[in-house]
């Protein structure tokens, strides 16, 4: 078995809406050993090494149906096999993931599979596909393994797997705070390794650390963390605490020990997790020994009275305490027989002890401090003790060493909860925890004594939502709950933008259209990050990386993400969810690719954006692809977009009060509308859209319908939207590549990004509807596309220009310097194109070069380019002598003789005149 690609989706994609690995599994010749062949030893062997195995349900929906599956007559390949034990892998490590699906991945590709399985950390989620691999190799036959490693030891390899998520793990307080986000609807992203967690999105943020918030003061931290401060405070306020003496030696420590005169505690200055800390010592030799013990974690000590009492945690937050612990050190009861290492043994069966922070419990460990804590008792752990006899194998009650916890919420006295609150106010912390020692949690320590030990910053929460007994608590609702109070917003708005062609105009219009709202919009697209209309970032952002950090800053109100085909296909959508996911089509791009064949698969891909909307879906009418997507999407509301005014689909829609945005032909030209609720919105003359060149450029006249429905279905209002349509335009710098108009040479020109068929076409119409001497295009195709793909983008400029050069990429991608422009070249021949009327020029630079230096007064030169700040410097310099002209570059825009405002009201005016002529016959929608 090899895995020949791996795929990690950090959110939906084309297998589900959360994250997965997807692994691309070829068998060999194991695919003719379904487990019926291998036999049952082989599935013994398996549930042996993982028993939790035969509690899938697998496609029987019960317990045991794997199991089933993999011992029926006709058995189940080894890519099922793998999906489950990478599951189940994860499982023991603690997460609870549960989704799987193997599939063949081609009839021509026999023995092939896409295994399909759910993970919660990343890192984690492979190395569990990848140890699920050896296993199961390790149990095949000698003759069928792929490797002999006589080295592997499958326990020490599972545990060293459990340690290694664990390390990688959210830790329990982290993950139930980020549970209880998730049950209120808050979204999250994970900012490290550690524990470091963004709540919310944008700037609606905030922070958590473990159980540091983002406004936890830093000073009560420091306090927190100084445990003699800490002690001070606590007592001028009248709180009972110990006296305490810091030392920084250990004599001054034993000195410490007799001035207080009893039985004594030492542990370290800023501890915590109960590390080095030894408790109830008198004698020197004790009291040395533990301030070598405690000075390991810190170079000061303190020495403080014992106070006699079972330890409790008492938590508190927001000021008010929601749970209370007693907690008992890691030990062993004797049974007479048994000895100290064969009752921790006993104790460790338990099936809630697990690793580290695996289970609600921690496997007791017979380590060096263990072993200090039975000789005070002359025990070893060969020892037998008494039957009913405690031993003590740690001096302190933490989880994370061994200990249990009972909850003891419910019959805490109003004085020790009053006390608990009034000493994390002291301190100043939002969340605290009071380490108090009590022989009576539920007496006031006013008549029985006690006394507080600690206040805890980033106090653990795993031993109230999880104790060993008594009532769980949820101390993460509390949390949140302070964080984002009911009626809070915790989310912005979003949109994802995707289609073969247009999504980068799209988002950019969309943006454009949110700032002029009053939003701070955050762009994702194909050439960078932009926060309120500044870069941040430059590259292809059109993954989910970028739309991570668009989410991240913490500026903006409001997302626009174009989201490619690449993307999705490798990583999946950077988010669980969207507003508003708009398409705007499906075009022969990329086909061939990553196993992409046809425009249906295509089509699939793109769907991931709609199918996670929630508000809206924006689809267009006009493509057949996009509109079966209507089937694929849970959101509230479906909108249309068309440019056919009788388009039967959309009417129907409209009469039934759904929404749509249709361009309608009025008096004065063509009329951008929105329909919703049956009511009838004119919005906008396409002329006065700076970047439909007067209505001409009917590509940007379909992104600004689509830009219009998605800003009308984010809530932007209305005159905010004409106000952006209006001010946006195709100038290099609003929309670098996206029909970029430079007119101050005698002739025109025209760049543009396009790079597929379709896009090329659309250009070439627009050419053809522009008024010119003589049309030149400078023309070129992908190396990494199919020869058919280029053979449609010479179809696509044949006969609409009188002269033609061709080139190719920068990067080859495979081809020879040549062969692209050659291909595009003899394609345009055979369709009638003269030859002395084509050119080929491989550099890209030295075509647009001899394009323009070819153009004459009132030609247009449209020049398809890759490299875009070097084409269009290229453009603007460009002087046929060879000097650099000191040109700026402008947009083609209407000439207004009146106002826009004017021209706007003169529009609306002109809607009245000539209703019927522009709305779907309004009788037959009412």
């Amino acid at each position: 078995m090899r895995i020949l690609n791996r795929n990690v989706y950090v959110g939906p994609s084309q297998y589900a809406r959360f994250p997965v690995i997807r692994l691309e599994l070829d068998l060999g010749e194991l695919e003719s050993w379904p487990t019926s062949k291998l036999g049952p030893g082989f599935v013994d062997a398996l549930l042996e090494a993982l028993p939790g195995l035969d509690e899938h349900g697998c496609s029987y929906g019960e317990p045991g149906g794997f199991v089933r599956r993999m011992r029926e007559s006709e058995g189940t390949w080894l890519g099922h096999v793998l999906e489950h034990v990478a599951i189940e892998l994860q499982n023991i490590a603690g997460e609870a993931v549960t989704f799987g699906k193997t599939r063949s991945i081609s009839d021509d590709l026999p023995g092939v599979y896409s295994v399909v399985y759910e993970y919660e950390q990343r890192e984690e989620g492979i190395a569990a596909g990848e140890l699920a691999l050896k296993l199961l190799d390790s149990l095949l036959p000698e003759h069928l393994r792929t490797a002999t490693d006589e080295t592997w030891d499958w326990d020490e390899e599972r545990d060293d797997f459990i340690h290694y998520a664990q390390r990688r793990a959210l830790g329990p307080s982290t993950a139930s705070l980020v549970k209880a986000a998730e049950e209120r609807d808050i979204p999250w992203i994970r900012l490290n390794e550690q524990s470091l967690v963004q709540l919310g999105h944008g700037r609606y943020q905030q922070r958590i650390q473990a159980t540091i918030t983002g406004r936890t003061p830093h000073i009560a931290v420091e306090l927190a963390s100084d445990k003699e401060e800490t002690n001070t405070i606590l007592g001028e306020q009248g709180l009972p605490v110990p006296q305490q003496r810091l030392v920084r030696s250990a004599d001054a420590a034993w000195r410490a020990a007799q001035r207080l005169d009893g039985p004594v505690v030492v542990k370290p200055y800023n501890g915590n997790h109960g590390r080095g800390i030894t408790i109830n010592i008198t004698s020197e030799e004790d009291v040395r020994s533990a301030f070598q013990a405690a000075q390991e974690h810190s170079r000061s000590v303190i020495v403080e009275t014992y106070l006699a009492g079972e330890d409790h945690r008492l938590l508190v937050i927001n000021g008010e305490l929601v749970a209370a612990t007693r907690r008992t050190p890691g030990h062993v009861v004797g049974d007479g027989t048994s000895s100290v290492a064969a009752l921790a043994e006993q104790v460790n069966s338990d099936p809630r002890r697990g690793v580290g922070h695996e289970k609600v419990l921690t496997r007791l460990k017979l380590d060096r401090e263990a072993e200090l804590m039975m000789e005070r008792k002359g025990y070893t752990a060969d020892s037998v003790p008494p039957a009913g006899e405690v031993v003590y194998l740690r001096s302190t009650a933490n989880l994370s060493t061994g200990g249990t916890a009972t909850d003891v919420t419910d019959v805490i006295h109003p004085d020790n909860r009053a006390m608990a609150e009034r000493a994390v106010r002291a301190i100043g912390l939002d969340v605290g925890g009071v380490d108090f020692l009590s022989t009576n949690i539920a007496e006031s320590f006013r008549t029985i004594g006690g006394g507080i030990c600690e206040v805890n910053a980033a106090p653990g929460f795993r031993m109230h939502i999880a104790p060993s007994d008594g009532t769980p608590r949820d101390a993460a609702g509390p949390v949140i709950d302070m964080l984002f109070p009911a009626g809070t917003p915790s989310r912005v708005p979003i949109a994802a933008v995707t289609g073969t062609n247009g999504k980068t105009t799209t988002a950019r219009m969309l943006a454009h259209v949110a700032k002029m709202a009053g939003y701070t919009p955050g762009l994702t697209t194909t050439d960078g990050v932009y926060i309120d209309g500044q870069r941040t970032v430059e590259g292809d952002m059109t993954g989910p990386v970028s739309a991570r950090m668009v989410l991240a800053d913490p500026t903006i109100d409001l997302a626009v993400l174009e989201t490619a085909r690449g993307g999705l296909l490798r990583a999946g959508m950077g988010v669980r969810q969207v507003n508003v996911g708009a398409v705007i089509n499906v075009a022969s791009d990329h086909l061939g690719l990553k196993r992409i064949d046809t425009l249906e698969q295509l089509a699939e891909i793109k769907r991931v954006v709609v199918e996670v909307a929630t508000d809206c879906a924006v689809l267009n009418a006009d493509d057949p692809n996009v509109v079966k997507m209507s089937a694929y999407t849970d959101a509230e509301v479906i909108c249309y977009v068309t440019m056919n005014p009788s388009h039967p689909l959309v009417r129907e829609h409209i009469r039934a009060g759904g929404r749509a945005c249709a361009l309608e032909q009025g008096v004065n030209g063509h009329m951008i509308t929105l329909y919703d609720k049956g009511s009838h919105i004119p919005l906008m003359w396409t002329h006065l859209i700076p970047a439909t060149l007067e209505g001409r450029a009917l590509h940007n006249v379909q992104n600004a319908m689509i830009t219009a429905a998605t800003a009308y279905s984010l809530g932007i209002k209305l005159d905010a939207i004409r106000q952006g349509l209006r001010t946006f335009d195709t100038t290099f710098f609003q929309a670098p590549g996206r029909m970029n108009v430079f007119d101050e040479h005698p002739f025109k020109v025209i760049m543009d990004y396009a790079h597929n068929a379709q896009a090329v076409g659309v250009m070439a119409d627009l050419a053809q509807r522009l008024d010119a001497e003589r049309r030149i295009v400078v023309v070129a195709g992908p190396g990494d596309r199919r020869d058919e793909d280029l053979h449609d983008i010479a179809h696509a400029v044949a006969g609409k220009f009188d002269h033609y050069i061709c080139r190719r990429d920068d990067a080859l991608r495979g081809r020879e310097d040549d062969e692209v422009p050659r291909i595009i070249a003899k394609t345009l021949i055979s369709d009638g194109v003269p030859e002395d009327a084509i050119d080929i020029v491989p550099d890209e630079q030295q075509a647009v070069d001899a394009a323009l230096r070819m153009g004459q007064p009132g030609d247009l030169v449209l020049v398809f380019a890759d490299a875009l700040t070097r084409g269009w410097k290229q453009i603007i310099r460009f002087q046929p002598d060879g000097d650099v002209p000191k040109a700026t570059p402008r947009a083609e825009t209407p000439t207004l003789e009146t106002t826009l405002d004017e021209r706007i009201v003169a529009a609306m005016e002109g809607v009245v005149r000539d209703e019927r002529g522009l709305r779907f016959e309004r009788e037959e929608s009412d």
